[in-house]
């Protein structure tokens, strides 16, 4: 799937007519993807599944040139991970899924290459914050065995297709590796959240 979607970008990228931005304009838009979340764990042995979601973002971008901007994002990211465990209150471990909701924000530096300058490559950190937090077999909200903040970084590449002077469709790939120990307590080993997507928006410009 992966593969088709980095063609159907290509493709689209080849095919698309310049709408170039100059400095101190500002564009705005609104995504919905499909994302892969799951944790990566210092203990080698414990590999668990990915957790097939979605986000919702919305993003600004300020153009410096026509080849640079500062891109800052606002994400409903849906992470966790599958085939996990749980120990419930009489000490009885069971396998089970796990739902972590994070607000997502996102600071990048943003690249836009190319002849036309309709591609571009953003990079940078993003701090979230946790919403929520549940394991599924047994309906338990386990927040608060959560940290309430996630820091890590943050990488894309996408096109953008224009539609007039001032409307652009996108579609990117966008990965996030956490920085930071994703449990309050946990002294043996570290656990941080790891996130993949496939992104598809509506990009609007001002002037």
């Amino acid at each position: 799937m992966k593969n088709l979607f980095f063609t159907v970008i290509l493709a689209l990228g080849l095919a698309s007519v310049s709408y170039g931005q100059d400095k101190g304009n500002v564009e705005f838009g609104l995504n919905i993807g499909y994302n892969a979340s799951s944790v990566q764990v210092s203990r080698s042995y414990f590999q668990p599944d990915s957790r097939q979601s979605l986000n919702f973002g919305f993003a600004a971008d300020y153009y410096f040139s026509d080849r640079w901007s500062l891109k800052g994002k606002l994400i409903y990211d849906q992470k966790g991970w599958d085939n996990g465990s749980f120990e419930d209150a009489s000490g009885n471990f069971y396998l089970t899924d796990y739902n972590l909701n994070y607000l997502t924000v996102p600071v990048m530096a943003n690249w836009h290459f190319g002849s036309k300058r309709n591609w571009y490559l953003n990079f940078g950190p993003y701090v979230g914050f946790l919403m929520s937090a549940e394991e599924t077999t047994g309906g338990v909200d386990v927040k608060e065995g959560f940290n309430s903040t996630d820091f890590g970084l943050a990488l894309g590449i996408g096109v953008k297709i224009p539609v007039s002077d001032k409307l652009k469709i996108s579609l990117e790939y966008e990965g996030q590796g956490g920085g930071s120990e994703i449990f309050k307590e946990n002294n043996s080993y570290r656990v941080s959240n790891t996130r993949s997507s496939l992104n598809v928006g509506v990009n609007f410009m001002l002037k």
